[in-house]
């Protein structure tokens, strides 16, 4: 007996079935009704197999008693068990039980077949939806870079169409200076071959040299000297007006006064080639219209003249007529050991455009500019230190040129915020006049002696 109980705690049956019975209870839901009823069969054939081997052990426990030891026992528990297991009710329930439990897992597991092929079904469904995005992705891809390819040429065809604009406008502008050279050649040819004015000095007291010309010259001529002088006009502001606000800093730290005193010199210096063309103008069409006779009218008559004999402007004194301007003007001021003459060169290239450009047909001049005015992108580029949020100008940098009210090189202006305030409040306190200094002083006086214009020699 002690050999067979000891053989049924070795091989752990007990510890076998309840693991069994512990998984199977854990497994239980997601089990289909088959392997249900093979985890019942495996576990009852364990306990049949544990149920023999106690048997054994009980028929050989008993034989170790004798023929009457332990038959109590038998009758009292072991009968009355027997009888109770294998009775007909018994059966009967546990056979309804076992059918319930089968209908039940039989519905489990349906449901979860169902709940399978659903969950399938809305994979494949998400599998679909995802491959479709993935091919529209792919098509707006291949879109763009379709786009981007045409942008690209678009962009590189661009920029060929504005080297050819620029190639032709660069040719454009040479043929206009080869225009401008020609005249002045034609011109200088022709005034070697006309006979000198000095012979006529001694015999007629005319006020001008009258010299040979060709009547209507300024006429065809004028689209050529008005290229040549637009671009001399930019050139000015490009080199010349740099150097003087070179010059200026090293007497004035404000660049603002710097900027102001370059722009009211171009202003002055208008204003003055204008006066000077004016007084020109009336004194050669007072001497030509003497002896005027032609199929030529008088005014083209002296308009070629002027063109011709530009030489005679005497641009000195428009010049000392600037800086005089500039020593009254209250916006400007001057250290009083230095005077606006360092500037000379400056104005004396703004007189001879301005000269030159009123002989145009139509004659060209400079914007009219005021502090304070509202700014106006067809006229004016603001310079890099202005303030683009602000809708007035605070001051001017260099006039616009402007053709019969129409912009045709822009200028350059400031635009701050409060800035024209503030120099108005600083203008207050300013002296208004100066002091002229001996080296303008110098210069006055040279221009009060009357040039050759007025004195009826010719200048050479």
């Amino acid at each position: 007996m002690a050999d067979g109980l000891r053989r049924l705690v070795g091989a752990e049956s007990g510890r076998v079935l309840q693991e069994k019975l512990e998984s199977w209870y854990r497994d239980y839901e997601i089990n289909s009704c088959d392997q249900n009823l093979n985890r019942c069969c495996e576990i009852i054939e364990l306990n049949s197999q544990i149920q023999g081997q106690l048997f054994t052990i009980l028929n050989e426990t008993s034989q170790e008693g004798g023929h009457y030891a332990g038959v109590e026992t038998i009758k009292t528990r072991l009968l009355p068990w027997l009888g109770t297991c294998f009775s007909c009710a018994t059966s009967e329930r546990l056979f309804e039980t076992n059918l319930s439990l089968t209908q039940d897992s039989f519905e489990r597991e349906r449901q979860l077949r169902e709940l399978a092929s659903s969950q399938t079904f809305q994979l494949q469904e998400l599998q679909e939806e995802l491959t479709s995005t993935r091919l529209q992705l792919n098509h707006v891809q291949q879109d763009l870079k379709t786009s981007r390819a045409q942008e690209k040429d678009a962009l590189r065809k661009l920029d060929r169409l504005n080297d050819y604009e620029q190639q032709i406008q660069i040719l454009r502008d040479e043929i206009s200076i080869l225009d401008a050279q020609k005249s002045v050649l034609q011109s200088r040819l022709a005034r070697s071959r006309s006979p000198s004015p000095r012979h006529s000095e001694n015999k007629s007291p005319s006020p001008l040299p009258l010299r040979s010309c060709s009547p209507g010259r300024a006429r065809r001529t004028n689209a050529s000297r008005r290229a040549c002088l637009v671009a001399r006009f930019g050139d000015i502001y490009a080199q010349e007006r740099l150097d003087a606000e070179t010059l200026l800093r090293t007497y004035i730290s404000d660049m603002e006064m710097v900027q102001r005193i370059i722009y009211i010199a171009a202003v002055e210096s208008f204003h003055a080639a204008k006066m000077a063309y004016r007084q020109f103008k009336i004194r050669v069409r007072e001497t030509l219209s003497l002896g005027h006779s032609g199929p030529e009218s008088l005014e083209d008559t002296v308009l070629d003249y002027i063109v011709r004999h530009e030489d005679l402007y005497d641009v000195q004194a428009s010049v000392n007529e600037v800086i005089r301007s500039m020593n009254i003007n209250p916006k400007i001021s001057f250290p009083p050991e230095i005077d606006f003459i360092v500037i000379s060169t400056l104005i004396r290239e703004l007189c001879r455009v301005a000269f030159s450009m009123q002989t145009l047909i139509p004659p060209l001049d400079i914007a009219f500019g005021t502090d304070g005015e509202l700014f106006s992108e067809t006229k004016y580029h603001r310079s890099f230190d202005s303030d683009f949020t602000a809708a007035l100008v605070a001051y001017h940098v260099w006039p616009a040129l402007m053709e019969n009210d129409v912009v045709i090189v822009k200028g350059e202006a400031v635009t701050k915020r409060g800035a024209l305030w503030s120099h108005r409040s600083r203008s207050r306190g300013r002296s208004r006049s100066r002091s002229t200094s001996p080296l303008l002083s110098h210069h006055l006086s040279r221009s009060r002696s009357p040039s050759p214009l007025r004195s009826g020699s010719p200048r050479r």
